[in-house]
């Protein structure tokens, strides 16, 4: 299983000068590339570097191994701006999204990642440093640090690139490491269905909410901080938004990790596998009014649900995926569905056996049934393949 470890460096001043240069070098040159590439209509790894290979390393001074990957970079960005169009995440075709993301060149951002093989990036483990090759030359006994479980597993498992970033004035390298997993559970005791919502983040049939009150509030405030900054539209207040989106941000992410991780050691503690709503386009299907769809766009249900995913493949955990259709309106003990069963919004009263409960703990029971029963008929696990930042 490939996860991907963030170790942060310790350059000095003049260390981060180079990198910077040598980022703002190689964006630039993939900007370059991008145009030519549109322009042209060549997207292939080996007709664009026939053409632009040697421009790239005279102009931009970049070295044999930096050009490659600039346009390796370049043809994969255009791969999956493709796979997205095919996959219809971009809208309809003639769409303004569509168009917009496909009617001009892929632009790269001046801090954005940029790859590094083993000839250009070298790890001394043992001394905590890297040695690394910048625009200016070879830098050698650049320090890093990290979490000390993850520099082990760094030290023993590392594989394949690495990518320099800069992010909010620090700098970062992604590497990418190869885990054993541990055998899937073949014979799971039941699934914890696991009902995602709004008032709720996350209710299991286990009998535990997660609830989103405090962050609901959080958010609002965020957007309300949002609104006023956007009035303002002087450089202080977009440097303060930039900021503030950073932080929610990061909060999500820190609770739908510590939702994810409860989750997957509940289900490998009881020996059950975790049963998910398919929740793949649910944005275009929802019939929302607007402030319905605020509330429902801001909360990253796919990274939570992601989580689940690797952190139980980690766990050898099965995850199995079922329909989400009338999952709130189906009675878990009589099976019988109606829209009238949910008169208000925290409230399950089945209309035909009498049947009340929370609606949230009702549909984790349904979402939990239909995850055994698709076990029962032989689809496995549903886990897809990840890469994730652990």
């Amino acid at each position: 299983m490939k996860l991907v470890i963030r170790v942060k460096l310790l350059p000095t001043p003049q260390q981060a000068s180079a990198l910077k240069a040598t980022l703002h070098a190689c964006n630039e040159a993939a900007n370059h590339a991008s145009h030519h590439a549109f322009t042209t209509g060549i997207k292939r790894n080996r007709e664009l570097r026939a053409q632009i290979y040697t421009q790239l390393k005279d102009r931009w001074g970049l070295g044999a191994q930096a050009a490659q990957h600039v346009i390796k970079k370049t043809c994969d960005a255009y791969t999956a701006l493709a796979a997205n169009v095919r996959a219809g995440a971009l809208g309809r075709p003639n769409s303004r999204r569509r168009t917009k993301a496909t009617g001009k060149p892929i632009t790269f951002r001046p801090d954005a990642a940029q790859p590094y093989d083993d000839r250009m990036l070298s790890w001394q483990t043992e001394h905590r440093t890297v040695s690394i090759w910048t625009v200016e030359g070879r830098m050698k006994r650049l320090a890093y640090t990290g979490h000390e479980d993850q520099l082990l597993l760094l030290a023993r498992r590392r594989q394949g690139e690495s990518d320099l970033l800069q992010q909010n004035g620090q700098w970062y390298l992604l590497a990418t490491i190869d885990v054993p997993e541990p055998p899937e559970n073949p014979a799971p005791h039941g699934f914890i269905g696991v009902d995602l919502g709004i008032e709720n983040i996350a209710t299991t049939s286990s009998g535990r909410r997660h609830s989103g009150r405090p962050v609901n509030r959080a958010r609002e405030n965020d957007r309300r901080l949002q609104r006023d900054l956007a009035k303002k539209n002087t450089r202080s207040a977009k440097r303060r938004a930039k900021c503030n989106a950073g932080k929610q941000a990061r909060r999500t992410r820190d609770i739908n990790h510590k939702i994810s991780k409860h989750i997957v050691a509940e289900a490998q503690r009881t020996g059950r596998g975790i049963a998910l709503e398919d929740l793949g386009g649910i944005r275009e299907r929802a019939r929302l009014k607007k402030p319905q769809r605020v509330t429902l766009n801001s909360w990253a249900f796919g990274q939570l649900g992601s989580f689940i995913a690797y952190k139980a493949r980690k766990a050898g955990v099965p995850v199995v995926y079922v329909s989400p259709a009338y999952t709130s309106q189906e009675c878990s003990q009589c099976h019988h569905i109606d829209k009238r069963n949910r008169p208000r919004q925290a409230v399950f009263a089945c209309r035909s056996c009498g049947f009340v409960e929370h609606a949230d703990l009702n549909a984790s029971h349904v979402i939990g049934q239909r995850g055994w029963w698709v076990w029962v008929c032989g689809a496995g696990s549903q886990v897809p393949v990840l890469t994730l930042v652990a």
